[in-house]
């Protein structure tokens, strides 16, 4: 886990619904993490001097808030991992983007295109079941780009489909996850590192499973037995990570599994 990264599942499971929180307290969870107070506030400068994040003050508090653009990618995330699924139609969604000609932007596109579900149909074809169109608009104005966008059946067999996305990389990882995390710890401060852990693997996996429809799904793929552990999990290990985050000043409304 690198200290930018890091910092985000921090934002984003921690401090949502708020935006913004005390350095002090973004220090002390990241060094129960097992970063320096330097190595933070070297990825705080990093992140705002890349509009990630903005520096406050409140009084003598020293806060850091996340930009507009981050907070809405915040959301996506928080939507994608604990919303319920969007009932799917049967028909799909197709997005041909225009106007993308750097090489590092398009990655970027792709992955941001991932992280909503889509997959790559082709190059410059994005493809999604059940996505959110009013989030792809969103990201497409973000871009600054135009697009075509169709909403069509597949008339072949759904293995064509499910080519466009990795669902085989995605399968190996969620096999993975859960092996390397230790027994229900009991100790918060080790509760607290084993959910952020959790978390940050769990949103990493979106650019990888685009959360498709039960009926698209292959036999055996793991993705929704692992996503009601995920949850369940979570949940205790909330309970168990308690005595450590409330004695952070956030509000604790914010560290609610429920939180939205």
């Amino acid at each position: 886990m690198r200290a930018r990264s890091t910092l985000f599942t921090i934002f984003l499971e921690y401090v949502y619904p708020e935006r913004r929180a005390p350095v002090r307290d973004l220090i002390a969870m990241m060094e129960v993490l097992g970063f320096s107070e330097a190595a933070v506030r070297a990825a705080l400068s990093r992140s705002a001097k890349r509009g990630w994040v903005e520096p406050r003050r409140l009084g003598r508090l020293a806060y850091y808030a996340l930009s507009d653009r981050v907070y809405w990618q915040v959301r996506q995330v928080r939507k994608r991992l604990y919303d319920p699924p969007i009932p799917w139609d049967g028909r799909f969604l197709l997005v041909l983007p225009e106007g993308l000609r750097e090489r590092g932007e398009r990655e970027r596109f792709r992955r941001e295109m991932a992280l909503l579900g889509y997959g790559s149909l082709q190059s410059g074809v994005y493809l999604g079941a059940g996505v959110d169109p009013t989030a792809t608009r969103e990201l497409l104005a973000f871009y600054g780009i135009s697009a075509t966008l169709f909403q069509a059946e597949h008339l072949g067999p759904k293995e064509v489909v499910l080519r466009a996305f990795p669902l085989q990389e995605a399968s190996a990882h969620y096999q993975t996850l859960f092996a390397s995390l230790p027994p229900a710890p009991e100790d918060p401060l080790l509760a607290f590192r084993t959910l952020t852990r959790l978390v940050h693997e769990m949103r990493k996996l979106l650019f990888l499973d685009p959360l498709l429809p039960a009926e698209l799904l292959p036999p055996g793929f793991p993705g929704p037995s692992a996503r009601e552990r995920f949850l369940a999990l979570r949940e205790a290990l909330y309970r168990q990570a308690e005595p450590f985050l409330k004695g952070l000043s956030l509000p604790f409304s914010a560290l609610s599994p429920q939180a939205r």
